[in-house]
């Protein structure tokens, strides 16, 4: 039997909802990594369904590094709601300083690229652990880096 302290701490970790926790701890006789485990690949498939939905609101985000270096990013996702939340707003944020700091070339390179506040995850797990957060589609649009 799976105590309501493990679902709390579950959801806590994960962001999924009382039923998902507590099916997810009942999979694995309680086990909290393999819980962790089974929620975010049922969060990476639900984000893959979601890539097909149009993301026409979001926002403009820019970051200025000591006057000497700087990004606007332009950040896509499906309602204006999305775009005010937390989650959306943290991950404009990182993207930004992730943009900044490592100076990808593309959208593409910049997804590809080790998170550099966690060289264990890429930048697109963080878009995708968005996409579970929030629900909704998530799309990096555009960057554009200046530096003197």
């Amino acid at each position: 039997m799976v105590s309501a302290e493990e679902i709390k701490k579950l959801r806590e970790e994960t962001g999924a909802g009382v039923m998902d926790a507590k099916k997810a701890l009942e999979e694995v006789d309680g086990d909290f990594d393999k819980a962790v485990k089974i929620i975010k690949e049922k969060g990476l498939a639900k984000a893959e369904k979601r890539s097909e939905r149009e993301a026409k609101a979001g926002l403009i985000k820019s970051y200025v590094h000591n006057d000497r270096v700087g990004t606007i990013l332009k950040l896509n996702c499906e309602t204006d709601f999305v775009a005010k939340s937390d989650p959306f707003l943290d991950l404009a944020h990182e993207l930004t300083l992730q943009i900044v700091s490592m100076n990808p070339e593309s959208v593409e390179e910049l997804l590809e690229q080790d998170y550099v506040k966690d060289t264990s995850q890429k930048v697109k797990d963080l878009v995708t652990e968005a996409i579970r957060k929030t629900g909704e589609n998530i799309v990096v649009d555009t960057f554009y880096r200046l530096e003197l």
